[in-house]
């Protein structure tokens, strides 16, 4: 990459040109209905962030069984699919292009919100230990998870693909695979959550065939081009444990390479889940797992403007997520190009209620003199 390149520089992806290399990432907001509809409300707050020149949505459950917590939205259902339309075409009216984050929590749900009252599903029955589940009535163990049998982990995968299906359908561009943060891809990846001895554990090639299955299902309804993938490297967060990190992951990222992908979207070392945390003793550069991958490389996680310049000027990323910062400035793009202040994130509203936290942060344009 050219040095000279910045955040207000031009960018195809998928064969659509970017306004800008600024990511609006995948950010968890619960304000779905309770059967996973999109609302209003979320209209109103993709809309407000659309400067961003790639947007991608918070992520979304493929199945009922997906899900770890009350109001996320889903994509497995006409329903769904139809009260998405408004909401991406807001966000596609402001100029930003669109994708969906398709995600599955595996291990990482709880019995109290399966569809069946049993515990979830995962690539093998080892539970979380090192956390707790947040339940409506406070924090309590994870449970160990039932196994997923062959004819269940087909079903998935073609839920991905009609989950991709439906996407397309609600107008969004493409989609990416929420595969980090120890959810049920990287559950599938990871030798300390995998100790299957079928064909989607032990090896390599087969903890990483989860996850190449997606792939090529979502390719009967996007071409390949419009989905990307997100991995979390150097994060053990939710107990994502494995004897070799560096190994699996550059082994993840060279088979990416095969598929001619959207992107790469790369999660910073020094974050482990929605927090910022000390970089681990056994972390892998950024630097070092991106100049794996030959496609487009998104890189998320604490960045400010002067270290996301940094970044592309170094090669290492071709466009920059800002997560917190977008939560508290809809209108970061603008802010950043005039050099104007930020706004502080409050702690409020992050995780439900209603506008307060949400779509209340001001603008320059709205903000009191």
């Amino acid at each position: 990459m050219n040095s000279s390149v910045g955040l207000f520089d031009s960018v195809i992806l998928g064969g659509q040109p970017l306004t800008n290399r600024i990511v609006l990432p995948p950010l968890t907001r619960s304000r779905a209905t309770d059967e996973g509809l999109p609302t209003p409300l979320m209209e109103e707050y993709y809309a407000q962030r659309a400067g961003a020149g790639l947007v991608i949505s918070e992520g979304v459950v493929v199945t009922p069984q997906a899900s770890a917590y009350p109001r996320v939205p889903g994509l497995y259902s006409a329903e769904q699919t139809a009260a998405w339309c408004p909401v991406v075409e807001a966000a596609k009216r402001e100029g930003a292009v669109v994708y969906a984050q398709l995600w599955h929590v595996g291990r990482q749900s709880h019995s109290s919100v399966q569809p069946d009252g049993q515990p979830p599903k995962a690539p093998s029955p080892i539970a979380i230990t090192g956390y707790q589940y947040r339940s409506l009535n406070g924090r309590i163990p994870y449970e160990t998870p039932r196994e997923l049998t062959s004819a269940e982990i087909a079903d998935i995968v073609r839920a991905y693909g009609i989950a991709a299906r439906n996407a397309a359908r609600a107008g969004f561009d493409g989609v990416e695979l929420h595969a980090a943060n120890g959810y049920l891809i990287d559950q599938f990846l990871n030798d300390g959550s995998n100790q299957r001895t079928d064909s989607y554990g032990g090896s390599l090639e087969n903890r990483m065939r989860f996850l190449c299955d997606v792939i090529a299902e979502i390719t009967k309804y996007l071409p390949s081009n419009r989905i990307g993938v997100r991995l979390s490297p150097s994060s053990e967060w939710m107990d994502a444990h494995d004897s070799d990190k560096r190994a699996l992951y550059s082994a993840v990222i060279r088979q990416l390479n095969d598929f001619g992908l959207s992107y790469l979207h790369l999660v910073e070392p020094e974050i482990a889940g929605s927090t910022t945390v000390d970089r681990p003793a056994q972390y892998i550069p950024t630097a070092e797992l991106a100049s794996l991958f030959e496609g487009v490389v998104i890189v998320a996680g604490g960045h400010n403007r002067a270290s996301a310049e940094a970044l592309l000027a170094a090669g290492t990323a071709d466009l920059v997520g800002f997560g917190r910062l977008f939560i508290a400035n809809p209108d970061l793009p603008h802010r950043f190009l005039i050099g104007a202040p930020l706004e502080p994130l409050r702690p409020t509203g992050l995780y439900s209620g209603g506008p307060e936290g949400y779509t209340d942060y001001p603008t320059l344009a709205t903000a009191a003199p």
